[in-house]
């Protein structure tokens, strides 16, 4: 992003609120734990919470660590995203109203405890709003001085580009990892317009990240000769995949937020990022580069 130079791994605070969370000490930890490590990118949303009555909770509590960590504030982006929002019942509709992002952008103003937004995100597109609508008011949310970037998420090539005649884009995040390479077309889009990829799910999601090494057989032997784990050898293929390309790694304990980190210190060679490519979980990617 413009006028930044970021750390190759940025921490996806979206674990610390939803399903499962630890508690607030702990929680803290994560986010210490990960700035101290030279993360400076967090990502957050005002739906990263357990239903209706809990919205915002992640900012709140990346706001709260910010607070607390003894490094220099100014010099971490965080994100955050409006355009979902949670369910009584713990549900995630879409709301890309227009009406909604300004008064969506104004509370993720007051959770954050700040003027301006560093970074934010259209969650996801509505389908019951035209996209132009809804990144229109993204525009004027800069203009008014409330956002200083612009990003996108869950998108396609084609509303990159709807959205880029609006409004500059400085980033797009969408779910991409060994089991989930459907975003390959957008991620080289991104490299064509200098555009940051946010990496979401990187290692597969909850249901996956844990026996990443048993679904992708390819990356437990690489990880078994380098003596890491396979998830750590994942976020390796991916840095190793494209410039533009941060990982957004989720932690509920600091363990495995150290194991995903020390990736950004883990070059794969040619010969490892070819057997990674030529195994049977990858034979789509080199198509698509």
């Amino acid at each position: 992003m413009a006028g930044r130079t970021l750390a190759p791994i940025a921490l996806g605070a979206m674990p610390l609120s939803t399903d499962g969370r630890p508690d607030r000490a702990q929680a803290l930890r994560v986010v210490h734990a990960a700035l101290d490590a030279g993360v400076r990118l967090i990502d957050t949303a005002d739906a990263y919470c357990l239903d209706a009555a809990d919205t915002g909770h992640n900012e709140v509590l990346v706001k709260d660590a910010l607070r607390a960590w003894g490094g220099d504030r100014d010099d971490v982006l965080v994100a955050t995203k409006g355009g979902h929002v949670r369910g009584a019942d713990g549900s995630w509709p879409v709301d890309g109203r227009p009406e909604h992002l300004r008064q969506a952008c104004e509370g993720s103003l007051r959770r954050l405890g700040v003027e301006a937004i560093g970074l934010y995100q259209f969650h996801r597109p509505d389908p019951a709003v035209p996209f132009e609508e809804s990144v229109g008011a993204l525009a004027e949310l800069v203009a008014a001085g409330k956002v200083r970037a612009v990003g996108l998420s869950n998108v396609d090539p084609d509303q990159i580009d709807l959205a880029r005649a609006a409004v500059p884009v400085a980033s797009v995040q969408n779910e991409l990892s060994p089991s989930f390479r459907s975003s390959l077309p957008e991620l080289r889009h991104c490299e064509r317009l200098g555009i940051a990829f946010l990496a979401w799910a990187p290692l597969g999601g909850a249901g996956v990240a844990g026996r990443l090494g048993e679904a992708h057989p390819a990356f437990a032997a690489v990880a078994a000769r380098r003596g890491v784990s396979p998830q750590r050898i994942a976020l390796a293929w991916l840095l190793g995949e494209s410039e533009a390309l941060i990982p957004v790694v989720g932690a509920r304990r600091t363990e495995t937020l150290y194991d995903s980190l020390a990736a950004w210190d883990l070059s794969l060679t040619s010969e490892e990022m070819d057997e990674l490519h030529e195994s049977n979980a990858h034979n789509a990617l080199r198509a698509a580069v």
